[in-house]
């Protein structure tokens, strides 16, 4: 029987991709073009661009390795390669932390000399950028976590309860307490813009 051909690449099947890499590993070069740009920026914006090199390609490196536990009835390796990356950011979380301090300390220093409105709006909204990376700081890591796989990242609620390896209702509860959090450090202005979240995944 002829080997089903391959797919193009808005139609890619992880699952069979992985599976074929048991045999062939070349082929999970495809997982790697597909996915490593994505997880790059995720890590980035989390951490630096710097840490966000090592992290990205030892994102890889690890699933690589681990490619023959994947589940390969999925059709997406995106959940998976998240929580890879999520589980080696935790042992950077002193840097996001102190990155996050950073940040929220960062909106109070430029509020000094906004003499302009123009000034006066960039002041602002930094300022908001501060109170929020501060409450971000202030999450616990597993809060932390759900919140920013689903902002940064657009992984709907099921995506990171596979990303993270814990049940959907879980994602639902972290996602609303941290969302509750960031509201009340805003004053009472969503900073979900009134989405209730992602309902794809």
């Amino acid at each position: 029987m002829a080997a089903p051909p391959d797919v193009g690449p808005d139609v890619r099947n992880d699952g069979q991709v992985i599976e074929r890499s048991w045999r062939e590993p070349e082929r999970f070069g495809e997982i790697f073009d597909a996915y490593f740009a994505e997880i790059h920026r995720y890590v980035a914006r989390r951490l630096d661009a710097d840490a966000a090199d090592d992290i990205a390609a030892e994102t890889f490196h690890v699933a690589f390795r681990r490619r023959a536990t994947f589940e390969v009835s999925r059709d997406s390796a995106r959940p998976w390669l998240y929580g890879i990356a999520s589980n080696l950011i935790a042992k950077h979380r002193r840097a996001e932390r102190r990155r996050l301090r950073a940040l929220g300390r960062l909106g109070r220093d430029r509020a000094a000399g906004g003499h302009d409105e123009r000034v006066a709006a960039q002041v602002s909204a930094e300022q908001v950028k501060g109170r929020l990376a501060r409450v971000i700081g202030e999450l616990s890591d597993e809060h932390r976590d759900v919140l920013l796989l689903v902002v940064l990242a657009g992984l709907g609620y099921e995506e990171v309860a596979q990303a993270l390896d814990v049940p959907y209702g879980t994602v639902c509860s972290r996602f609303s307490r941290a969302r509750k959090k960031l509201r009340e450090a805003l004053g009472g202005v969503d900073p979900m813009l009134d989405q209730e979240g992602p309902t794809h995944g």
